[in-house]
């Protein structure tokens, strides 16, 4: 009986272990601050690869390579990024700039650099605690590729039409229910992480691979190296409802009814922002990769600036919100120029000389408060109250709170809450704005129009006396220099005279 019940104790333990195991796993990319690169159309690090090159072509290659963004990344590192997501980098049939024509999976495509040049990426951004994710395509190859005209493969293609955007207009669809399919995508996916020491994958069209074999090909890749992310990409929103997270090792895929609810809301003044709260809470408040725009939609930049919005002012808003929410916040390149367009214009090289330092310095300011802040990573989340076009929400975690409120309002409004302690003072760290308890015990924020912040619990110790000290007399030594200064002047004219 006690060896049962001994057994059955090392049972919970074990199981309770991997929970918390499992549960740190999904956690770990929330801690992450991503940023989607194309890579042809990020920098062009090397002028010698331009064999395919016309800038006046949407549809050809522009130019950037692995060098241009190993020589980006302390830019991206100023800016708190703290993991890049490649675009697919392996060999493409011609014009393929963007990486899905795929036409041998174990090759880097000569247009973006060499094997040593994304070993080198990988190696500088290591050294900068950043971690290197690469876009990985299990569903397609090129139609050119070998495996297409191989009479005795012919059984890898599933004979099914591909229904989807151009960037796969020339494509034919793997049968992934072969098991040689399986062994193939699995060894390249194991190739990649050897040669190039790459952190993780993004799953190209996750939700069209075949579900048990991304399942098996998971749980493989996290077996070899639990740390690794593996992230997923959704081709088809409409129909997905969401699952992958849940039954397979992937963390996190895009959370696309979130960016839809996030763009309806930010893309015009006055609009409240309290249904991107409600589309969290009707998507059983996943967390999954937030994001604004991407390289198939519309710039947001694009979609507010036609409604004579101000591009600092309503980044600021769109930023405050997307990296104090539920999830990872994933930004797509140039956003923080900011670039605009629709696709393809939208997906030109990235235009660093024209960026705003203001909106440079915010993606620092916001994403170190995020970094230093377990409560906006991992907390739970609550909506406090709303006023016209404003709401104040509440993150929560280990007994820390912070509260976040974003003004999308054309005009001031405020928002009172209880539930603080008494005597206690809310601290602004974005605009440095101060809270007290008045006198009906409540603490009421107020905000200018389109404007926002975010709080942090402290006591409250009055006015900062030592700090109105040091001001007062560092004015009274200069006023006295001052007065110094005009008496030694007087006396010397005097002399002369």
């Amino acid at each position: 009986m006690r060896r049962l019940l001994f057994m059955f104790l090392i049972c919970l333990v074990l199981f309770g272990a991997a929970s918390t195991a499992a549960a740190e796993e999904k956690e770990g990319i929330k801690g992450e601050i991503i940023y989607n690169i194309l890579v042809d159309r990020f920098s062009n690090g090397d002028q010698s690869l331009e064999k395919q090159t016309d800038l006046n072509e949407t549809h050809a290659y522009h130019g950037g390579d692995i060098k241009g963004i190993t020589s980006r990344l302390d830019a991206l590192k100023e800016l708190g990024f703290t993991t890049i997501v490649l675009s697919p980098v392996m060999e493409n049939a011609p014009d393929g700039y963007h990486g899905y024509w795929i036409e041998d999976f174990y090759e880097v495509e000569q247009q973006f650099g060499t094997m040593k040049d994304l070993q080198k990426l990988v190696k500088e951004a290591h050294d900068r605690d950043m971690k290197v994710v690469m876009e990985l395509v299990t569903n397609y190859v090129s139609s050119t590729h070998p495996v297409v005209d191989d009479p005795a493969r012919q059984d890898w293609i599933k004979e099914t039409e591909v229904n989807a955007n151009q960037w796969l207009d020339q494509t034919v669809m793997l049968d992934q229910s072969n098991p040689e399919v399986q062994s193939f995508i699995t060894d390249v996916a194991d190739y990649w992480i050897e040669k190039a020491g790459i952190d993780g994958y993004r799953f190209h069209a996750a939700d069209q691979m075949n579900q048990a074999f991304l399942k098996e090909l998971a749980a493989h890749l996290r077996e070899e190296n639990p740390d690794f992310y593996l992230l997923g990409d959704i081709l088809k929103p409409e129909q997905y409802n969401g699952g992958i997270e849940n039954s397979t090792a992937i963390q996190a895929v895009e959370n696309n009814a979130f960016q839809e609810a996030m763009v309806n809301a930010f893309v015009k003044a006055g609009n409240p922002v309290t249904p991107i709260y409600e589309s969290w809470k009707n998507n059983g408040e996943r967390d999954g990769l937030n994001y604004l725009d991407n390289k198939l939609t519309e710039r947001f930049t694009q979609k507010f600036f036609e409604n004579g919005r101000n591009p600092l002012t309503t980044w600021k808003l769109a930023l405050t919100f997307l990296y104090t929410a539920p999830g990872t916040p994933m930004i797509f390149q140039g956003s923080e120029i900011p670039m605009g367009g629709d696709f393809p214009e939208s997906l030109q090289l990235v235009q660093f000389n024209a960026g705003k330092q203001d909106l440079q310095d915010y993606y620092n300011q916001i994403a170190a408060l995020r970094t230093k802040f377990p409560a906006l990573q991992k907390g739970s989340f609550e909506l406090l109250g709303t006023s016209g076009a404003m709401s104040l929400f509440k993150r929560s975690f280990e007994g820390e709170s912070v509260y976040v409120a974003i003004n999308n309002d054309v005009e001031s409004q405020a928002i009172s809450i209880d539930g603080v302690e008494s005597g206690k003072l809310l601290k602004g760290l974005i605009g440095d704005n101060l809270v007290r308890e008045n006198e009906k015990g409540e603490y009421k924020i107020g905000l200018a129009r389109e404007t926002a912040e975010v709080y942090v619990v402290q006591e409250d110790t009055g006015l900062n006396w030592s700090f109105i000290g040091m001001v007062v007399g560092v004015f009274v030594i200069f006023i006295a220099s001052i007065i110094r200064l005009s008496r030694k002047q007087k006396k010397r004219e005097a002399g002369l005279e």
